[in-house]
Parts: C-alpha cells; structure tokens; sequence
C-alpha cells in the first residue's frame, strides 16, 4: 500500500486493446476519446502499431485532441525502436516529438537476434537522435531482451551512459532475483499488467514516484469494461493509506 503521497498517475497503453483496433471494432481516435471520458485515467500511450496515418497533420490532430480532453500522452510506443536501422529510429522519434511525447518506450532486441555489441551500438544511435528531440527513451524489461532482468538494466543504464537513456520498467516481469528499489532513480515510466491484480504491480519501492503508470495487457484483448475495473482497482489500491 502506498501512504503519504500523491496517487500514481495512470495511462492506458493502446497495446492493451490490440484486438479490438486490430479487428477494427476500436479505432485509435475511439480509444483516446474512451480514455477520457469513460475510463478516466490521466494519460495514454499510444503504440505505433495503431496509427492508420503518419503525415503531419494527422499528428497534429492526434495531438491536439488528447490537449482538448485533458489527457497527457504519457508515452509513444515502438516495439521496433531499438533494432531498426538509424533512419527507422531517426522516424520514430520525430513522430514522438510531433505528438509531444516525453517519452519513447520500446524493449531491446532479443539475444538471438544481434549481439550485444550490435544493440548497444544502436542505443548509442538512439540516444543521439533523442538527445537533439529531448526525448527520452524508456527501455522496456522484456523477457529473452537484452533488458530482461535487474542486471540487464543496470549494465545498459551504465553502459549506454546517456541523460536520454532511462527505464520504462514493469517490475512484475523482473525475475524473482531482481530487485526493483535498485532501478528507481533510472526509471521515468511504469507499466503493469492490466490483466494481473494491483497487489501483482511490485510497485512498493516506487513509492514517491512522480510518472506515470501505464495500464497495458500482454494479450491484447482488454475491453473497456475489463480496463475500467482494473484502472479503478488501482485508483482504490494506490490511494490507500
């Protein structure tokens, strides 16, 4: 339980309702809109795969109709980031610039796809392009990454050794050895499981942190009821003295 402080802020993370934009039962502008005025949380992610339109002027009505609804897009998300060629990464960041993200989240490439060598390489590229956006990059710890455990984190936090270079940790999917409280200082986004109870969050160390939570589901397949009761729950759970 968290005491003493302010209630986390939440996103909701598009990824979560991948199914439904996928099958066309939700559309991007539909699932912002939802945020706002159904499901109440505080900001949005909003996941490359979704965008049915990259131009200019898309973004700019994306952008400005988060600001008339009072969300803040808390991040923009790209699961590709960080093994795409320098041009690729060079893209993905002018959009987040464009829809006034802080923040660009995306995991390391796997282990068995390009070594170590090779990735950190393409974090030096990346954190490069973010430092002339300022934008900062949020590293994803996904299992089988190159950011998977505690360790993992750490070695590219120091090793990438760049202001623009933080974690957009999800504490539950550390490895049992790893210790969340060790990563605070390097983090500047959360994420959970929408699926898993608030108690699953391991969110405990993160007591005093000011960012956002984000709200996402592994398997795709959230509905604005199953999302309305877990941001609830943890309004209730992360509010408690």
């Amino acid at each position: 339980m968290r005491s003493n402080v302010e209630p986390m802020r939440l996103a909701c993370a598009s990824g979560a309702f991948d199914r439904a934009i996928a099958r066309g039962d939700l559309t991007q502008l539909e699932f912002v809109d939802a945020c706002a005025r159904e499901l109440a949380c505080d900001g949005v992610v909003l996941d490359v795969r979704h965008f049915p339109r990259a131009d200019e002027d898309y973004l700019a009505q994306l952008k400005k109709m988060t600001t008339d609804l009072g969300l803040t897009i808390a991040a923009y998300a790209d699961d590709t980031f960080f093994v795409a060629s320098a041009d690729g990464m060079a893209k993905a960041v002018e959009r987040a610039l464009l829809l006034g993200a802080p923040l660009l989240a995306a995991p390391l490439g796997r282990d068995t796809a390009l070594s170590w060598s090779a990735q950190l390489t393409r974090v030096n590229c990346a954190t490069t392009l973010a430092k002339t956006a300022n934008v900062t990059l949020a590293v994803r710890n996904a299992p089988r990454s190159y950011a998977a455990t505690g360790y993992d984190c750490k070695r590219l936090c120091k090793e990438g050794d760049s202001a623009w270079l933080r974690m957009g940790l999800e504490p539950a999917a550390l490895d049992a050895a790893s210790d969340p409280a060790a990563l605070v200082n390097w983090s500047v986004l959360l994420w959970c499981d929408a699926a898993q109870p608030a108690t699953a969050d391991r969110t405990d160390a993160f007591r005093a942190f000011r960012g956002f939570l984000a709200l996402d589901r592994r398997d795709g397949a959230a509905t604005l009821e199953s999302m309305r009761a877990a941001i609830t729950q943890r309004k209730q759970f992360y509010s408690a003295a």
